[in-house]
């Protein structure tokens, strides 16, 4: 085990939550201190405020990744007696830097939709507001016919050939394969300076775009080849398509009833509720934090009833007009993240080799209190 450096752990990060998977705009990546140093101890946090800072110093952490970017729009001073400034400041004197995944991780699979879909009981959950589509790339390999299977396996493991829910899919044909080794070259098959003829196979698959670097790292360690054979293609197949909230199934209850559920489930004292307490819910969309602008996606989609947060009061009357029903368990609800996060980091870092701890933050960030 290896002690990482925050470029090793972000980049590990960033596999999980692509940074091209945020929205336009969105103020995401790294926003405090530096990641050219060792990393021990690190934090998921759902705000940076500055209770979290202090527990952060409390517990020696060198890294934070956030949800909610602490600087969202540009400063325009650093003064040390503001609050903010204040924060800042002690993020700076105790080193700890501060990483903010936004919109990305809202898309990510696995991320924060997926986890309230998760934590809600959706069955078969589909992405509700498409954002992004994963460009596909086609990978054709020349090899041996003897390491043909070798090699096929090493590019499943590695992401290719993923076709919906088939895996490890490829086509390969037979050929010969001609080489003429060099000088100081110390071939496979054949000899330096003679025309080689080979039963070759031809090896082709599809990959996911981010994932052409590890594809390619794989095909060369399993082949037996000096110099492996590969080409590299541009396709039009459609990739996965991710995107902002999640709409799947439940067991059929009433709206009550199931506003009883996302308050266990969600772990909220209260919930808002907007329509027919009778109504019957079995179609249910989810988007984590303020997702008014998208109720026109629920109902296009057929959701009995749309869990947001933030609703506005002519959103509700909107969605009442369109016989949408909706339930609002709040902004904070995206605290699932920190768990989920957590729990993927942890593992990345155990695969990875790499000694740190990684927890969650246990201060509770939500401004908003029931009386």
């Amino acid at each position: 085990m290896k002690i990482a450096n925050g470029h090793e752990i972000i980049q590990l990060f960033e596999r999980f939550s692509p940074k091209e998977l945020a929205m336009e705009g969105d103020k995401i990546g790294l926003q405090i201190g530096r990641l050219n140093k060792k990393v021990e101890r690190m934090m998921i946090a759902l705000d940076v405020l500055e209770e979290v800072i202090d527990e952060a110093i409390e517990k020696n952490v060198q890294l934070i990744i956030a949800h909610h970017p602490p600087i969202f729009r540009p400063l325009k001073n650093l003064l040390t007696d503001t609050t903010q400034g204040r924060m800042i400041e002690k993020l700076l004197k105790h080193d700890i830097a501060v990483y903010a995944a936004h919109t990305n991780l809202d898309v990510a699979t696995g991320g924060v939709n997926d986890l309230l879909a998760e934590v809600l009981g959706l069955e078969n959950p589909k992405v509700l507001v498409p954002t992004y589509e994963t460009p596909l790339k086609k990978i054709v390999v020349f090899v041996p016919k003897s390491h043909g299977q070798q090699v096929r396996q090493a590019l499943g493991n590695a992401g290719a050939g993923f076709i919906g829910n088939y895996s490890h899919c490829s086509f390969s044909t037979e050929g010969t394969g001609r080489f003429l080794p060099g000088e100081n070259t110390h071939p496979y098959l054949g000899q330096p300076g003679h025309l080689e003829e080979a039963e070759e196979v031809r090896i082709e698959t599809i990959i996911p775009e981010p994932l052409l670097k590890k594809a390619l790292s794989a095909i060369i360690k399993a082949h037996p080849y000096e110099e492996a054979a590969y080409d590299v293609y541009p396709v039009d197949n459609t990739g996965e398509v991710l995107g902002l909230g999640r709409i799947g199934t439940v067991q059929e209850m009433t709206l009550k009833e199931f506003a009883e559920k996302a308050k266990t489930s969600l772990e909220v004292e209260k919930v808002r509720v907007v329509g027919d307490l009778n109504a019957k819910v079995k179609k249910v969309a989810v988007l984590g934090g303020d997702g008014n602008k998208y109720f026109t996606h629920a109902k296009f989609n057929g959701a009995d009833v749309y869990v947001t947060g933030d609703i506005y009061y002519h959103t509700a009357h909107d969605a009442m007009m369109q016989g949408l029903n909706m339930i609002d368990p709040g902004h904070n609800v995206e605290k699932v993240m920190k768990k989920g996060v957590t729990a993927v980091l942890q593992k990345m870092c155990k695969e990875s080799g790499y000694q740190v701890e990684i927890f969650p933050s246990e201060i509770n960030t939500d401004p908003f209190q029931f009386i």
